[in-house]
């Protein structure tokens, strides 16, 4: 590459390589040797039209200065200042024409020639496109530009051979391109590195003259790079780009208003910003039904987000329905983010996406297994067999993730109460042989989870448990009153109680150290009283009272129950053989109690068993608990729901569990049965649960 600038400086010790695979020739790779205090100073032009408030044509300098503490810091854009800027000047009409820059002898690219000489073809993970080159007329330029491996690369290029506007975009493109394939680490001394290239100066400059002439192509790439190379947003420069994207906005087809999305979606709101969206809102109204690329509707799906109106959200979706039958896998991951980013849940569009990620989840990185998960918690969407699907497959792959990984995909079932059962299980032995990686934050994760989830190890538990123990106590002398607080809950609920993080978290309550601000402290109330129940009822020295002390509440019943209580009524034949809204010690409700004789073979009057009381007579205790309350798609009752039956059992009821959603489905008649089978069932007098 002819023209090579010269050797500016020695490099530092010890950044990163720049470039990920191939390397630069050393002549290449020696003009990059610049200097990390380096001052730059860009002369920017611009026309009086941008600025109202000046009535003369003038020319003025902007100085830009960037001063870097170490070449593998992020570049410090506090002192980075191109002013004025247009981010306060009043905005203009989206269709005006006026000419703005008065740019000499430049080069005029016909719209025609077009659309820019990189197209977008797919959106990775980070939101940014994947571009593939398409070589216009046999340009050199452009067979030079594919051989560059650096950013720098395509900018040094961009110095030596630019000619026309077009060879400036692309340039820009490519360096952006190839800066986005590296690692964070590369990025943070790359991005030093574009900033202080004379090249990336002049180029922006060009960009700044000949914002108006660009191919629509062109703008909306050239901003697309700019911002995602964290030029600020307040320049002359995006400003000037982002007005002429309004005043070309009806000029853009549909491949450009997507790519034009996705650069709004990782702006900053202000005025120029809000009018163009605004403008792109209204133009995807319009042509939304002529738009039949489905990588394109999912794009505008997920950067027009939460706050695109229904009306619109309800058209994206007809539009991806209509195009669903050619659901590719990686659109069908796509597809679920960009429902999450715009909250509509659409099952027409779930429902035949998450079959085709059952079908291809082998091919499916960790990565994108989290953000699936994360994506149906936040739609509200709940696929039993899509988890499954997710789960076995990270069971079985177990061996190959990070013990971090897999809390990371535990911690995403727990948020949709998803209990992986197996998964669970191989992860607690994980946790037995080799407990150090657990640090405070990640040990309060698992005992979210594990307790939550209400899930004991089904071997080795007792061991399981101990290892949780010793790991809370290393953590004592750094863990805060509430982050303790939360631990010593969880290990309650699951039935475990660890003596010396109690007599710490007892310590602190006792000198008011757990008391906090009052969004707080209702949640810290009820946690500490339910860790002080556990203490008392989990303790191995209490004994099953021979009387309970109950209080009937009211003899009003709630909606939802009141099916239970006509079939309670059909069922014993009158409302004197049982009691409703029992009040019990410790804070515990119960929905329904009846008595039964110790051959559970009657029930007995309510008001008998009263009078003459009898440890031989049985209590049954009924909870009809909503579905949010057990493990989706189960009858396994989370954390709390277990608690509260293993210290009924403790007082000296069966509790019966129910789910009031399936009962209210069940006819009459076949409500009357059901709660026949569950009051003479043995499995309704099942011995209580053991405390760990």
């Amino acid at each position: 590459m002819a023209g090579r600038l010269g050797q500016a400086g020695g490099r530092d010790p010890g950044p990163p390589e720049p470039c990920r695979e191939t390397r630069v020739p050393e002549e290449t790779s020696s003009r990059r040797r610049l200097l990390p205090g380096r001052v730059l100073r860009c002369v920017h032009r611009y026309s009086s039209v941008l600025t109202p408030k000046s009535s003369d044509t003038t020319r003025k300098h902007i100085l830009c200065i960037g001063r870097y503490r170490d070449p593998i810091e992020n570049v410090n854009f506090r002192k980075l200042n191109i002013l004025p800027s247009l981010h306060g000047s009043s905005l203009r009409s989206l269709s005006q024409k006026t000419d703005v820059y008065s740019t000499g002898a430049e080069a005029v690219v016909s719209e025609k020639a077009s659309q820019s000489s990189l197209e977008a073809e797919k959106l990775d993970d980070s939101g940014s496109f994947k571009l593939k080159h398409v070589v216009a007329h046999s340009d050199p330029f452009f067979t030079s530009l594919r051989k560059c491996t650096c950013p720098c690369d395509a900018l040094d290029l961009a110095s030596e051979a630019a000619v026309s506007i077009k060879h400036y975009s692309n340039a820009l493109t490519m360096a952006w391109r190839l800066f986005k394939n590296l690692s964070e680490e590369q990025q943070r001394y790359e991005k030093q590195l574009i900033f202080e290239h004379p090249a990336f100066v002049r180029l922006c400059q060009q960009l700044l003259r000949d914002a108006r002439r660009m191919t629509r192509g062109d703008l909306v790439f050239s901003l697309h790079a700019l911002v995602n190379l964290s030029v600020p947003q307040n320049t002359l420069l995006i400003q000037t780009l982002v007005r002429v994207c309004q005043e070309k906005l009806n000029q853009l087809d549909n491949r450009c208003i997507s790519v034009l999305a996705t650069t709004l979606a990782g702006m900053d709101k202000d005025k120029n910003v809000s009018a163009l969206q605004a403008g792109l809102q209204l133009l995807v109204e319009q042509r939304i039904s002529s738009i039949r690329d489905i990588f394109i509707l999912q794009n505008l799906m997920k950067c027009l987000g939460k706050d695109a109106p229904v009306f619109l959200k309800k058209k994206l979706e007809m539009a991806v329905v209509r195009e669903i039958d050619g659901l590719t896998f990686p659109n069908a991951l796509r597809m679920f983010l960009a429902l999450a980013a715009m909250n509509y849940c659409s099952l027409p569009i779930l429902n035949p996406c998450s079959k085709k990620i059952q079908e291809n989840v082998h091919d499916i990185p960790f990565r994108q297994l989290i953000l699936i998960l994360e994506a149906c918690y936040t739609l509200q969407y709940r696929n039993v067999k899509l988890f499954s699907a997710l789960a076995d497959y990270v069971n079985s792959t177990a061996y190959l993730w990070d013990k971090r990984q897999i809390i990371l995909f535990l911690s995403a079932c727990e948020t949709l109460a998803f209990q992986p059962t197996e998964l669970l299980d191989i992860f607690a032995e994980k946790v037995t042989e080799d407990p150090d990686f657990l640090n405070l934050k990640n040990l309060l994760i698992v005992l979210r989870v594990y307790s939550r989830l209400n899930h004991v190890p089904r071997v080795q538990k007792h061991l399981f448990f101990e290892t949780l123990h010793s790991c809370l106590n290393k953590c004592l002398p750094q863990i805060s009153s509430t982050e303790l607080l939360k631990a010593v809950y969880s290990l309650g609920i699951l039935g475990y109680l660890p003596h010396r993080a109690l007599d710490e978290l007892l310590q602190k309550d006792s000198k008011d150290e757990l008391t906090l601000s009052d969004d707080l402290k209702e949640q810290n109330t009820v946690m500490l009283h339910s860790v002080k129940t556990c203490m008392e009822l989990d303790s191995p020295s209490f004994t099953k009272p021979a009387f309970v002390l109950t209080e009937n509440l009211s003899s009003l019943i709630s909606l939802n129950l009141r099916k239970a209580q006509e079939a309670l009524t059909e069922l014993l034949g009158d409302e004197n053989m049982f009691r409703q809204n029992v009040q019990l010690p410790y804070r515990y409700h119960i929905d329904f109690e009846i008595r039964m004789d110790s051959d559970r073979k009657k029930v007995l009057p309510i008001a008998a068993a009263d009078d003459h009381p009898d440890s031989r007579v049985q209590r049954l205790a009924f909870l009809f608990a909503p579905v949010s309350a057990f493990c989706l798609g189960t009858t396994h009752p989370q954390g709390k729901l277990a608690m509260k039956k293993r210290h009924l059992n403790k007082l000296g009821y069966h509790v019966i569990l129910i789910q009031n959603k399936k009962f209210q489905e069940m006819k009459n008649e076949d409500a009357v049965e059901f709660l026949k089978r569950k009051i003479y069932s043995e499995d309704a007098f099942s011995f209580p649960e053991a405390t760990v």
